[in-house]
């Protein structure tokens, strides 16, 4: 079979680029044909065996022939933008869809897709109606919430959920959520939870001086660690206020890291600074092996997001073998088991220092550890769930 996906993002730096790396990856390992098109804002971009990548050059850091002249829209931000589709002149919108289609168009002709795979109902997964190719789409949370919130990019993605085949959702949360917004195509929803890859996060300790060296900090007796976008919705400015209430107990034993980028780095880092937080620290976007050895090694890690349509960051934490707390909405209710974590209240930051101290201090922290990467590996590994994607192709 041949697959064309789409997608709005990067393949690195997004958990729907990461989606699709894993998927592309995972179809050719069983024999399928995939390309992928897709914004790109540098040409030394991570390649991937055996995928075709079709990239669609924006404005960054240097001078690509035929680049267009903004960076790439996102819902929130990416470690390499912070432009939104909200920020788009309606030139700028045109601009960016005339682009794509001309390479949508270009693709089909030449690769001859038998499916596509759009990612997120939103612009680029509409421009796969003009193809008369059948067409699924996976809903990711955020395009979602950039329905309710941009109100002139909603005929996008009512036509795209119309024309669809089908509708993917990964979580509950996630599909109640795309049979309320379109309630005239709920009846395509079919509900399949991501995977993480096998081969990039795994139980993977390292030493202590190695992660000092790495990232200029002197460890102590504990780490916390949160990874994700510095983006409102994250929730990290709750988990600043939980690091400042429980670090005054055990000044001497714990340190945390906050591995991300995004927006509201300037301010969060000023929140920290006027907390007077000096062993939390902020180490930036990181690449996977940086992520495996980090989660490995910490304590616990933490998801404190006011709202997240899955959590992949919280499987693939638990997948190295790091016991998470979340908090209790979204995605996350579906992850997380008081066998592997635990999961507090939204904006709770009392609540969630309580779950800190609790877990970095648990008796049984080792089993936890060994718990929660059997739990990800027979329940989210990447691989095992082909075969459901695979039939929902095939139908």
């Amino acid at each position: 079979m041949k697959v064309l996906m789409i997608n709005h993002f990067p393949l690195e730096g997004s958990g729907s680029g990461t989606y699709t790396r894993n998927i592309a990856v995972h179809l050719t390992k069983k024999g399928h044909e995939v390309a992928v098109i897709l914004p790109e804002n540098t040409a030394a971009y991570a390649k991937v065996p055996d995928v075709k990548l079709i990239p669609v050059y924006f404005k960054y850091e240097e001078n690509i022939e035929g680049m267009l002249p903004f960076n790439f829209p996102c819902f929130t931000t990416h470690p390499r933008s912070t432009k939104t589709f909200y920020d788009m002149t309606d030139d700028e919108t045109n601009l960016y869809l005339t682009a794509f289609e001309k390479v949508v168009a270009e693709t089909v002709e030449s690769f001859k897709p038998d499916i596509i795979h759009g990612q997120h109902i939103w612009l680029l997964s509409w421009l796969a109606i003009k193809t008369g190719i059948p067409y699924i789409v996976t809903a990711h949370g955020t395009d979602l919430m950039g329905y309710k919130k941009g109100e002139n990019f909603r005929k996008y993605a009512d036509e795209t959920a119309q024309g669809a085949k089908k509708i993917i959702t990964i979580s509950n949360d996630n599909d109640e959520l795309v049979r309320e917004l379109f309630p005239h195509s709920a009846d395509k929803a079919v509900f399949m939870q991501n995977g993480y890859d096998t081969e990039r996060f795994y139980p993977d300790p390292t030493t202590n001086s190695k992660i000092e060296e790495m990232f200029n900090i002197k460890l102590k007796k504990k780490l916390v660690l949160f990874v994700g976008k510095l983006a409102h919705f994250k929730g990290i400015d709750i988990l600043i206020e939980a690091l400042r209430l429980y670090e005054s107990e055990y000044p001497n034993e714990i340190v945390s890291i906050i591995a991300g980028a995004g927006e509201l780095e300037t301010a969060l880092k000023k929140q920290a600074s006027d907390a007077k937080l000096d062993s939390l620290h902020f180490v930036g976007h990181l690449n996977s092996t940086q992520l495996r050895e980090l989660y490995s090694t910490a304590d616990v890690s933490i998801v404190p997001s006011r709202r997240e349509p899955f959590g992949l960051v919280a499987i693939e934490a638990l997948a190295c073998g790091s016991p998470v707390i979340a908090t209790n909405q979204g995605g996350l209710t579906d992850i997380i088991t008081e066998d592997v974590g635990t999961l507090v209240e939204v904006e709770d930051a009392e609540g969630l220092a309580a779950a800190i101290r609790k877990e970095i201090h648990a008796a049984d922290r080792s089993e936890r550890g060994k718990a929660a990467a059997k739990y990800a590996l027979e329940n989210y590994a990447q691989g095992s769930l082909m075969n459901t994607l695979i039939g929902i192709y095939n139908s």
